[in-house]
């Protein structure tokens, strides 16, 4: 090759590179924007899920607490049948909603000596003793959890008999929690469980 075909061979244009345009790369960056921005908004509110989860299993706890202790109370011969009403029918339990406190001297909840038991406790409720940073429960740095955002009413009715009239052995028990969340103030639950409970052990 002469020296001249070799000027010329390396005087040819090569082909143009090719690579993203400017709009290519705007695009990717919106693409990459949106989804992003969709999964900081589902991060949150799995969050929020999360600690809801713990305030409605506190929830279920406390409903089911109260009453399986009236039917101990019952079983252990502690309370007497016509005890087991609310106070407009004679009983002992608290009409309407009532907050959280600690049971009394009679050891059941919704009655008329409730009160709150733990001196340490910040708010006017029952306080939830929670591990602290050491998550070790009993520790010097545990963390009480006042229970002010619930209240529980206990409702104690008659049951029908089946042919008719009222049945004086048999009575139903409804305990109903209702609570707002920390995550979604303006959103009041409700947990509710109930049963029917006989005169005879």
């Amino acid at each position: 090759m002469t020296m001249a075909g070799q000027i010329r061979s390396e005087l040819r244009p090569r082909p143009a590179e090719q690579g993203f345009s400017i709009l290519e790369v705007l695009f990717s960056i919106v693409v990459l924007t949106i989804g992003m921005v969709s999964m900081l908004a589902m991060f949150s509110v799995a969050l929020a899920s999360t600690n809801s989860a713990q305030e409605d299993m506190i929830a279920k706890q406390e409903a089911a607490a109260t009453l399986e202790s009236i039917f101990t109370a019952r079983n252990t011969s502690q309370i007497t049948w016509n005890q087991i009403q609310n106070v407009s029918n004679g009983g002992i339990f608290l009409d309407n909603a009532q907050p959280v406190l600690d049971p009394g001297k009679d050891g059941l909840d919704g009655t008329a000596d409730d009160t709150n038991a733990n001196p340490y406790c910040p708010g006017p409720s029952q306080c939830l003793v929670l591990p602290g940073p050491d998550g070790v429960l009993g520790t010097a740095d545990d963390v009480m959890q006042p229970l002010n955002n619930y209240q529980r009413t206990i409702a104690i009715a008659n049951v029908g008999a089946p042919g008719g009239g009222i049945d004086s052995t048999l009575r139903s028990i409804t305990v109903t929690v209702t609570y707002t969340t920390s995550q979604f103030k303006a959103t009041q639950k409700t947990y509710a469980v109930g049963a029917y409970i006989s005169q005879f052990r």
